[in-house]
C-alpha cells in the first residue's frame, strides 16, 4: 500500500494511507495547498496536483472547507490544462523539505525498492519476433536496391562491393533500431512496447545509446553460442540473457521501477499469446514448405 506524508507547518506528518488523507481533507485539516509526498515523487507537491490520485474530486463535501463557490473539479481541470499556478509560484507550494525520491537520468524518475516483474523468455521472444519483422521491412528494400544495382551494372567487382554495402547497411540499421529504441525514454523497441516490457540498467535507470550499441553486439554473441545466450533468460534469477549480464541490463515490465509498480503484469498477456500463436503457425508453415521443396527435388532426381 502507498504511504503518504503531508507538511503541517515545519513538521512532517505520516505515514498515512490515502483514505486517511481523504478524511483529513474532508475535515478541513488539509487543503489543496497542503504539501504531500509519497515514494516515487521527486519533490513535495501540493494536494492540488494529486487530486485524481487521491480521488478527492469525488468528495462533494470537501468544497465546504474551501469557501463557497469553490469547485474542486474545476480546479483539477485547471491543473490538467495548465492554467493553475505552477509549484513554487505561490499559494503555499514552496517547501523546505527535500523528498527522498530518486531522480534518474534524462529526467525520468526511478522508484527503487518496489517489486520488479522481470520479462521471461517467451515475452522476450514475442517482442523479438515483432522487431525482426520491423527491421526486415526496412532492410529488405535497402538490400534489394543495392544488389539489383550491382547485378545490373554487369561489373562483378562493383556487384560484390554493393552487396557488402547492403550487408553493412543492414548491420547499421539493426544497431540504430535496437540501440536507439532501448536508449529512448520508454526503453523499448516497437516489439517490446507491444508486449509491455522495457530494457533498463540493473538499478532501473535508463540505458545510454552506447550501452545499447554494446548490448546489440552482446546480442550477436548470444546468437553465436548456439542460442544458449538467449535460453539463459529462462533460467537465470533475474531473467537475464547473456547480453544482459555483459551489459548490466534487465528486461522488465514497463511499469517496473515506477510509482505504478502495482500495474505490472505477471502473466504472458493477450498480445504476447497472440504473437506466439502467429509465430508458431508461421514456423509450421515454413517447415512444411521446406519439406515439400525437398520432396519435389527428390522426385525430380529419381
Amino acid at each position: 500500500m502507498t504511504e503518504w506524508y503531508y507538511a503541517d507547518g515545519q513538521e512532517r506528518q505520516g505515514p498515512l494511507m490515502a483514505e486517511d488523507l481523504r478524511q483529513r481533507f474532508q475535515r478541513g485539516e488539509i487543503s489543496l495547498t497542503t504539501l504531500v509526498w509519497r515514494e516515487g515523487y521527486g519533490a513535495w507537491k501540493p494536494v492540488s496536483e494529486a487530486v485524481e490520485e487521491l480521488q478527492l474530486q469525488n468528495l462533494t463535501s470537501a468544497t465546504e472547507n474551501l469557501g463557497s463557490g469553490f469547485d474542486l473539479r474545476g480546479d483539477y481541470t485547471a491543473i490538467d490544462n495548465g492554467t493553475a499556478p505552477l509549484p513554487g509560484t505561490g499559494g503555499g507550494t514552496y517547501s523546505p523539505y527535500s523528498a527522498p525520491g530518486a531522480t534518474g537520468s534524462y529526467g525520468a524518475t526511478v522508484v527503487s525498492g518496489g517489486e520488479v516483474v522481470y520479462a521471461g523468455f517467451w515475452k522476450r521472444y514475442a517482442a523479438y519476433f515483432l522487431d525482426s519483422i520491423v527491421v526486415g521491412i526496412i532492410n529488405i528494400p535497402v538490400s534489394l536496391i543495392f544488389n539489383l544495382i550491382g547485378a545490373a551494372s554487369g561489373n562483378e567487382t562493383l556487384a560484390v562491393a554493393l552487396s557488402l554495402v547492403a550487408m553493412l547497411g543492414g548491420f547499421v540499421i539493426g544497431i540504430g533500431y535496437y540501440a536507439g529504441f532501448h536508449a529512448s525514454r520508454g526503453g523499448a523497441t516497437l516489439g517490446k512496447m507491444a508486449v509491455g516490457i522495457k530494457v533498463v540498467r540493473s538499478d532501473g535507470e535508463r540505458i545510454t545509446f552506447m550501452r545499447g550499441v554494446g548490448r546489440y553486439f552482446g546480442f550477436i554473441l548470444s546468437s553465436l553460442t548456439l542460442f544458449i545466450g538467449f535460453i539463459m533468460a529462462a533460467f537465470t534469477e533475474r531473467k537475464q540473457a547473456l547480453h544482459d549480464m555483459l551489459c548490466d541490463t534487465l528486461v522488465v515490465d514497463k511499469w517496473a521501477f515506477t510509482e505504478n509498480a502495482e500495474f505490472q503484469e505477471r502473466g504472458l498477456g493477450t498480445v504476447t499469446i497472440v504473437i506466439l500463436v502467429i509465430s508458431g503457425i508461421l514456423t509450421v508453415i515454413s517447415i512444411g514448405l521446406v519439406i515439400a521443396m525437398f520432396g519435389v527435388i527428390a522426385s525430380s532426381m529419381s
